[in-house]
């Protein structure tokens, strides 16, 4: 552990940051699994009110700076082209 007060923090500060990161990651996961789940089931209505809830979940991860904007982006194009294949 550091010595200088000002770096004792830093460790403190950063710690919680993992930790609020980890959380909207994982929850992040769950969403993006929900509308893995529902296309793999083959329920249309459930994958788009799912998609609905990801593409929330993901831009928010993105205004927290958790995930880069493309990111963002490219994970949501990719559940959307797998809801928009469903029949």
């Amino acid at each position: 552990m550091a010595n200088i007060k000002s770096a004792k923090k830093r460790v403190l500060v950063a710690q919680a940051n993992e930790a609020k990161n980890k959380s909207v990651k994982s929850s992040v996961k769950t969403v993006v699994k929900k509308v893995d789940a529902a296309v793999a089931a083959g329920d249309k209505a459930l994958a788009q009110a799912n998609l609905r809830e990801a593409e929330k979940e993901l831009k928010k991860a993105s205004t927290k700076g958790v995930l880069k904007k493309q990111t963002t982006s490219r994970k949501v194009s990719r559940l959307a082209k797998a809801v928009n294949a469903m029949e």
